[in-house]
């Protein structure tokens, strides 16, 4: 009995037939590492965020030891380098997530006066903000209001350029609000400033006070409400005519 064969060509013929009859082949588990490890990458990396931001509530960054952050994670101190070049590394990386994600909020807030919003309702919006933001995010303002003056060098000027990119974007949505016609650039800089600061220790303050303790958060934000509308009424006044 003879036995036939493929001519060839017909197996190529027939592997094309199925593609075009939507038969794909399916994909090898290779084809899938690389997501993998990507994702696996990523989650072992936010574990040594989220450690350092436990392990930190305590001590300042230039006191937690390396050994003792991947100690808490359960990885060796060589898979932290994959990630951070150094412990001033991790503390960038916890000012960038402190922080960056406050930007679109300021944006938010000043984009409500430029059209000559009343003071007091972007003060009460402003304050709230502040108060939810700390509550949201207390071990990160926690980390924060530590660093700022802390030890390492690297942290205090990643936190210092946040703190400045927030000034240049308070100062931008000022200029824009009918109420600064006639103020300099370097002028709206500086009140730009004087709100940034007040903001940074309205928060540092809320973090300070327990967050049962109702009287006591009103106290603050009362305060800080009150600060803001004494900075606007200096703001208001700024270009009046010098008396004789």
């Amino acid at each position: 009995m003879s036995h036939t064969s493929d001519a060839p060509g017909t197996g190529a013929a027939r592997a094309t037939r199925a593609e075009q009859a939507g038969v794909a082949a399916q994909p090898s588990a290779e084809g899938h590492q690389p997501g993998i490890r990507q994702a696996q990458k990523q989650q072992t990396r936010q574990a040594l965020l989220d450690a350092g931001l436990r392990l930190l509530e305590h001590q300042n960054l230039s006191s937690l030891g390396l050994r003792e952050l991947t100690r808490e994670v359960g990885v060796s101190p060589a898979a932290f380098y994959r990630h951070f070049p150094d412990m001033a590394g991790l503390g960038v990386a916890l000012v960038d997530e402190a922080l960056g994600s406050l930007h679109d909020m300021v944006r938010a807030v000043l984009a409500d006066g430029a059209d000559g919003s009343v003071p007091d309702v972007l003060i009460e919006r402003t304050v709230a903000i502040t108060a939810a933001y700390v509550d949201e995010h207390r071990p990160h303002i926690r980390f924060i209001a530590r660093e700022r003056h802390g030890g390492v060098r690297t942290v205090r000027e990643a936190i210092a350029a946040e703190l400045g990119r927030f000034t240049d974007e308070v100062a931008a949505g000022l200029a824009a609000q009918p109420s600064s016609a006639g103020w300099s650039r370097a002028e709206l800089h500086v009140l730009a400033g004087l709100y940034v600061d007040h903001m940074v220790m309205t928060a540092a303050e809320l973090l300070e006070a327990p967050r049962d303790d109702t009287a006591a958060r009103r106290r603050i934000m009362h305060a800080a409400r009150l600060r803001m509308r004494i900075i606007s009424v200096g703001r208001r006044h700024w270009l009046d005519p010098e008396p004789d």
